[in-house]
């Protein structure tokens, strides 16, 4: 990973041809230290036995997230103008890694488009990073909702090996396809090359840096905003089903309970919350508010973070809705954050067989999720994670409320870490602010907060567990 890492830092530098990029030495320094630490990490394994074991894949999940996260900070910290702290380059990697998408950057229209370019190119590689867990690594670890859709790949085994290198490179076309679909799209909808390079890496991993400090504010086009909702809710969707209808299996995708529950969540909230400031205000504009409702809407529930205005200001009513929908998420197997669809439906089902056995107390239910049966083990699991990251949720907001943070900074500051939205709400680490004036204590915790949530606060729980290290 850490070879690969290097690889990547030298793209900035290279893809601008040394224009524009001004800490070309920074990236080659930490490309060339991330290289030798790899090699060094190769060396000392040469020739042991690689035996992955649920205990060394836990160790080696979370500790390779953690890691990553703190090197990818180099180009950052190294740069020679920018003058970005150890904590803010920190927090911007392990924003960007994490595809959570909350910046301490300001003055992004004039900043060094090398640096501009590593934050998308973070945001790309933690996209198909967090497809490639979900589907493989944390089904085997027997953490998060993919044993529901994928039983199939959370198997490590010999006889499983093929099937997994077939999903693995079928999931990696994909997203080089929707990414490669996306830049080509915003450039031929009047965005420049560099812009829509950037957007289209971060529109698919649902991670929300933008190259400007009004985000998608800036480009001022309703066809840019649907097209930006598309690929948002592209991204929010599982991938291992579109490798599916590539192979033939063709309607699997809309055949999804949560897919469909997404989709209408997606169309019927903006419909709503339209209709709601249409009421409110004589002069709004049906069409153009509709697209703008939904794009910001879309932005919130599948975790991306854009924005084309401070929707924070559409009133109260709008204010508290969007607060809610930081919690959903997108679909189980995306690049997007939150609790996921399939939980709320998992606790609907359950809610539903709850009642019934008031009612009938000696009927015999049954428990279906898209066809197959949940188990008690799955349910528990949803149950455990459900309690878990209410409780993160309260201890980040305390903690933040220490600093001297106002509630609705650390209200919406823990969740938006914890569901990796990005921006918050409130006028300091709102849509229309950032998180470049909290304190650094605060900055920490986030970062926290955004990998717990990244790895699905369970896989992070027994880690830290003293049980796990005296077994």
């Amino acid at each position: 990973m850490f070879v690969l890492l290097s690889i990547f830092m030298t793209l900035p530098p290279l893809l601008l041809f040394g224009n524009d990029a001004p800490n070309a030495v920074a990236f080659a320094e930490s490309a060339g230290l991330v290289f030798a630490l790899g090699v060094l990490g190769i060396l000392l394994a040469y020739g042991k036995p690689r035996d992955l074991k649920p205990r060394y894949m836990f160790v080696l999940t979370v500790s390779s997230w953690l890691i990553i996260s703190l090197i990818s900070s180099l180009p950052f910290y190294l740069s020679d103008n920018a003058g970005i702290s150890l904590t803010d380059a920190i927090f911007e990697s392990t924003s960007g890694i994490t595809t959570t998408g909350a910046t301490v950057l300001t003055g992004l229209d004039t900043m060094d488009q090398d640096l501009l370019l590593w934050r998308s190119i973070l945001q790309w590689i933690g996209g198909i990073g967090i497809i490639g867990m979900f589907v493989a690594v944390l089904p085997f670890l027997r953490v998060g909702g993919m044993r529901l859709f994928a039983t199939e790949s959370s198997e490590w085994t010999d006889k499983a090996l093929p099937r997994m290198k077939t999903l693995s490179r079928g999931l990696l076309l994909v997203y080089v396809v929707f990414s490669i679909l996306a830049v080509l799209t915003y450039w031929a909808s009047g965005m420049s090359l560099f812009d829509a390079f950037n957007h289209g890496l971060t529109s698919i991993a649902t991670g929300g840096y933008s190259t400007s400090d009004l985000s998608m504010g800036k480009f001022n086009s309703d066809l840019i905003l649907l097209e930006a909702t598309f690929f948002m809710m592209i991204g929010g969707m599982p991938f291992f089903l579109f490798v599916r209808e590539m192979h033939g299996q063709h309607g699997v995708l809309w055949r999804d309970q949560q897919v469909r529950l997404f989709v209408a969540i997606l169309l019927l909230v903006p419909l709503f919350l339209t209709l709601y400031r249409w009421y409110i205000n004589d002069d709004f504009d049906l069409a153009s508010g509709y697209i703008s409702t939904l794009f910001n809407v879309t932005s919130v529930v599948t975790t991306t973070g854009y924005a084309s205005e401070d929707y924070a200001a559409w009133g109260s009513f709008s204010f508290v809705l969007f607060f809610f929908l930081m919690f959903i998420g997108g679909c189980s197997g995306s690049t997007s954050g939150g609790m996921k669809i399939f939980r709320f439906q998992l606790s609907l089902i359950v809610l539903r067989e709850q009642l019934m056995r008031l009612l009938h107390p000696r009927a015999v239910l049954t428990r279906n999720f898209n066809g197959r049966a949940v188990s008690d083990e799955i349910i528990a699991s949803m149950i455990a994670y459900t309690f878990i990251f209410l409780l993160c949720f309260m201890l980040i907001t305390l903690a933040l409320a220490s600093l001297h943070l106002d509630f609705t900074t650390s209200l919406s500051g823990a969740l938006t870490s914890l569901t990796n939205v990005g921006p918050g709400l409130g006028s300091v680490i709102g849509p229309a602010g950032n998180f470049a004036s909290i304190p650094d204590a605060a900055k920490w915790i986030l970062c926290g907060g955004m990998l717990l949530g990244r790895l699905e606060i369970l896989s992070v729980v027994v880690v830290l567990s003293p049980a796990f290290w005296r077994s």
